[in-house]
């Protein structure tokens, strides 16, 4: 039997240096994510806006990461990867900083959305780079293994966020900001520029297609995908402001839940791709990931108010996570080629930013008319419905091959 290190070592073998460069500065990058997980409840409790208006504030981050996307995605396939992620990374810093010292509801707007339109941009460039550094054997490891960096580094930020909250809502601007420079640093100094080797123009196309936005299998993927993305984002937007409100529990206790979502990918994330890889279709196991979220949503209405709730509620949200978003990732790269992976991730990344956009206004309305209980019985049944899908497409994907 194959003892736990093994697995840990076997997971992590083959993956080359430069993926493991992007996993730090990816790790300090999030590691100061505090300003997202708690940006809700400051405007509501410190900012006194309405939940519609704080719904209002997430929506524009959403809307700002839409347009970051798609530019982001452009310049990537025009100009490469590398320049673009330290202008993003350094951009989005300052901006951090900017955004702290906003008070209203006109100014907090409108820095949301640059500030998320700067950052967004990093995402296509990020999801390039990645896919440069890895070989096709490894790509969905090298996805997760930026992924865990994502999450260790937001298990940390989310965190110390609540503690930091707890005293001073202003120092999770400068400890974001701070973070967002110091992984622009750390990116000139591991790999410098002069390191990037120009790829080759490839004439021979991978897919049917040239261009994201002419493949009909890959639009009906990026929609299911915002179907779903607008259930999960739930957790970063209206859930920590659900503990408050309806549970009563303080932003220490809601640290603590927001940073085992990432934790347990840490630990486990890794060892799952690595059994699971290449066993079954990524659709496959997208579609079961997705009722998994569900799950979790739906349990928040039938569960007691208590941590323990909190706890099994956001173990299956992450478990389903774990299913779902790195197949998503190794679904879409399979379908690029060298001159058009910009495009396909800058798709893929908007799609995560329209339901950024959806999320938090939809949600806000759907508890302003019917409470809670009906934002997450709703959550549950858009997920059933993005899972079908899920499972449809690859019938169609495997009757037609």
């Amino acid at each position: 039997m194959t003892s736990p290190i093994q697995l840990y070592k076997k997971a992590y073998t083959g993956l080359s240096r430069n993926s493991w460069y992007l996993c730090l500065v990816m790790l300090i990058n999030r590691s100061g994510t505090m300003v997202i997980p708690f940006m809700t409840i400051y405007c509501i409790h410190q900012l006194h806006f309405t939940i519609i208006q704080a719904g209002y504030i997430m929506a524009l981050f959403g809307l700002g990461s839409i347009c970051g996307a798609f530019i982001g995605g452009k310049l990537t396939d025009k100009f490469g990867f590398y320049d673009l992620q330290i202008f993003a990374l350094l951009s989005g810093g300052i901006l951090f900083l900017i955004l702290g010292y906003q008070h209203t509801f006109l100014t907090v707007g409108a820095g949301a959305f640059v500030l998320s339109f700067c950052n967004e941009s990093f995402r296509p460039a990020n999801s390039s780079a990645i896919a440069y550094y890895s070989t096709d054997e490894n790509k969905t490891r090298s996805y997760s293994l930026n992924r865990l960096a994502v999450n260790l580094g937001w298990s940390v930020g989310a965190a110390l966020g609540g503690f930091l909250a707890a005293y001073s809502y202003h120092s999770l601007f400068w400890v974001d900001g701070c973070t967002n420079i110091l992984a622009a640093l750390m990116l000139l100094k591991l790999i410098p520029r002069s390191h990037i080797v120009k790829a080759v123009k490839n004439k021979t196309a991978i897919t049917d297609t040239s261009s994201a936005y002419k493949d009909t299998v890959y639009l009906v993927f990026i929609g299911l995908v915002i179907l779903f993305a607008g259930c999960f984002f739930q957790l970063f937007t209206m859930q920590p402001v659900f503990y408050k409100t309806q549970w009563l529990l303080n932003e220490r206790t809601i640290g603590f839940l927001m940073s085992l979502n990432g934790l347990l990918i840490v630990f486990i994330e890794m060892i799952l791709i690595h059994r699971l890889e290449g066993r079954r279709h990524p659709l496959n196991y997208i579609s079961a990931g997705v009722i998994l979220v569900g799950i979790g949503f739906v349990l928040l209405n039938v569960m007691p108010p208590n941590i323990l709730s909190g706890i099994v509620a956001m173990l299956f949200i992450t478990f389903g996570e774990m299913f779902s978003m790195p197949f998503m990732n190794s679904f879409w790269i399979t379908r690029t080629n060298n001159n058009n992976r910009g495009e396909y991730a800058g798709l893929y990344t908007m799609a995560w930013s329209t339901a950024q956009v959806l999320a938090p206004t939809i949600g806000a309305q759907l508890i302003a008319h019917g409470g809670f209980s009906l934002l997450w019985w709703i959550m549950g049944v858009i997920c059933l419905v993005s899972a079908i899908g899920f499972g449809i497409l690859y019938r169609k994907i495997v009757s037609s091959s």
